[in-house]
């Protein structure tokens, strides 16, 4: 069943994200805003969700998923960051960048590049999508939001609602 949460882009309802957060913790996919289009999320360690997320997008396993991450210090938990790296996340964080790092023990293994061990992060730079990492504690595993059939990303609400 589909639900749908009108949360204010500036002022994210607390209740809301609360329902939204439950939802994921539940196995649930969510699409969220981005600062440069909509994704679509899952709880970072429920592996049927995972699929949903590949399902609804049409790829396979091969098909990596990116962790959203709040801020530099939660991204640094998933990622070996050394101080080059750091002045580089620090200048393109947040915002609409995925960052391919080497992936760190807390990493599942499903979720990192077989041979090379890496996994792509992003610290998104939305409201919305912050105020949410912050009521779940943890990053959120995330991939574009794009239509089948689709070359490009969804960025209006309504085109998920009314396709």
């Amino acid at each position: 069943m589909a639900q749908f949460f009108e949360v204010h882009p500036d002022n994210p309802q607390p209740r809301l994200l609360k329902q939204a957060a439950q939802l994921l913790h539940q196995g649930g996919v969510c699409a969220v805003p981005t600062d440069s289009s909509y994704a679509l999320v899952c709880h970072l360690d429920d592996k049927a969700a995972a699929e949903s997320l590949r399902r609804i997008r049409q790829v396979d396993d091969k098909h990596h998923l990116t962790l959203l991450c709040r801020d530099l210090s939660e991204l640094a938990s998933y990622a070996r960051v050394d101080n080059r790296q750091y002045r580089l996340l620090k200048l393109g964080t947040p915002g609409p960048f995925t960052f391919i790092l080497e992936a760190t023990k807390e990493v599942p293994r499903r979720l990192s590049h077989p041979s090379r061990r890496t996994i792509g992060l992003r610290v998104p730079d939305h409201k919305v999508t912050q105020a949410l990492l912050a009521e779940l504690g943890q990053p959120l595993l995330a991939t574009t939001l794009i239509a089948p059939g689709e070359t490009a990303p969804l960025n209006d609400s309504e085109e998920i609602l009314y396709p």
